[in-house]
């Protein structure tokens, strides 16, 4: 079949909003959750979101102090910051808009639902009293709609560019989430050790892993343990390594395929030599950074073969 490269780029992009929006809200309810659970003065500081975002040079240039407060503000609330909830969530919208007819017929309603849900809702719920109930809606909504992406659609372009878009994106979030979440619990590890089980189960958390990693690895969360099996779990589908497998199976149909693949051999390979059992805290870090490199290829690649062909 063929399809128009407009029209896959904002399947594409689509995936990518929402795949985003609902990795942000999960993100931020579940370091609510480990500010409640552990001791006051051993918690990371708000801004530890903003780095795994990369959202700091934004955020300073309208906020003083990265607290509680204003991070949320700018997560949940600020329609100008592209890392928010709203914005992501109207980017989504504007695609599913100009892609209707290749879409089922409720998606267009259901996105259309939850951006004014997002409007409406949006300001009130930086507090604490409206938040939880706000974050649980937004990952909800971001869920039903995939699902019926999912169950609905043919097995055809469409359906493949939305699982490239919502691949890609969960695979940088995930090494967004360990380089950032990972690199603070290791720089204050001994000062407070009796709490960072709790750390880490807030990563698996927010990753949405933590029963996942419970029935595959056991009760006792661990660094090496964690960091493994968000990286190189194959049965999981938010792993890095599952994600992978996941591009390679729909990039396998699409013509001109070659360069894109080949880079997504080259993000498998870098994930097996990577050993967490016997990685140092800079050596996690700098393997991150190359890899974020490689999936920064891909998105390149993709774009430049199908949505922006020559």
């Amino acid at each position: 079949m063929t399809m128009l490269s407009r029209v896959a780029e904002r399947l594409y992009w689509m995936a990518r909003y929402l795949e985003r929006a609902e990795d942000t809200a999960r993100l931020v309810m579940a370091y609510q959750h480990i500010i409640m659970d552990i001791p006051k003065g051993s918690e990371p500081g708000w801004d530890v979101l903003l780095s795994i975002l990369d959202a700091n040079p934004v955020f300073n240039e309208r906020y003083r102090a990265a607290n509680e407060q204003n991070v949320l503000k700018f997560l949940i609330a600020d329609l100008d910051n592209v890392s928010s909830i709203p914005s992501s969530i109207k980017a989504a919208r504007e695609n599913v808009r100009t892609t209707r007819d290749v879409l089922p017929e409720e998606a267009w309603e259901m996105v259309n639902e939850l951006h004014l849900y997002v409007q409406e809702k949006s300001e009130t719920s930086v507090g604490r009293r409206n938040r939880h109930a706000f974050l649980e809606h937004v990952i909800s909504r971001c869920q039903m709609i995939n699902g019926l992406l999912m169950s609905n659609l043919s097995r055809d372009h469409s359906y493949r560019f939305i699982k490239l878009g919502r691949l890609l994106e969960r695979s940088d979030m995930i090494t967004r989430v360990i380089d950032v979440g990972a690199g603070d619990i290791l720089e204050r590890e001994g000062a407070f050790e009796a709490i960072d089980p709790l750390l880490w189960g807030a990563l698996l958390q927010g990753l949405s892993a933590m029963g996942a990693y419970r029935r595959a690895v056991g009760p006792l969360v661990e660094k090496n343990a964690v960091v493994e099996f968000v990286f190189s779990e194959q049965m999981f589908p938010r792993s890095v390594r599952f994600c992978l497998s996941g591009i390679r199976e729909e990039l396998g149909p699409l013509r001109a395929n070659k360069d894109a693949l080949r880079v997504v051999e080259r993000a498998r390979r870098k994930l097996r030599r990577f050993d967490p059992n016997v990685a140092t805290r800079e050596e996690l870090h700098r393997f991150i950074d190359s890899f974020q490199l490689t999936l920064n290829d891909l998105s390149a690649v993709i774009t430049d073969t199908w949505f922006q062909p020559e």
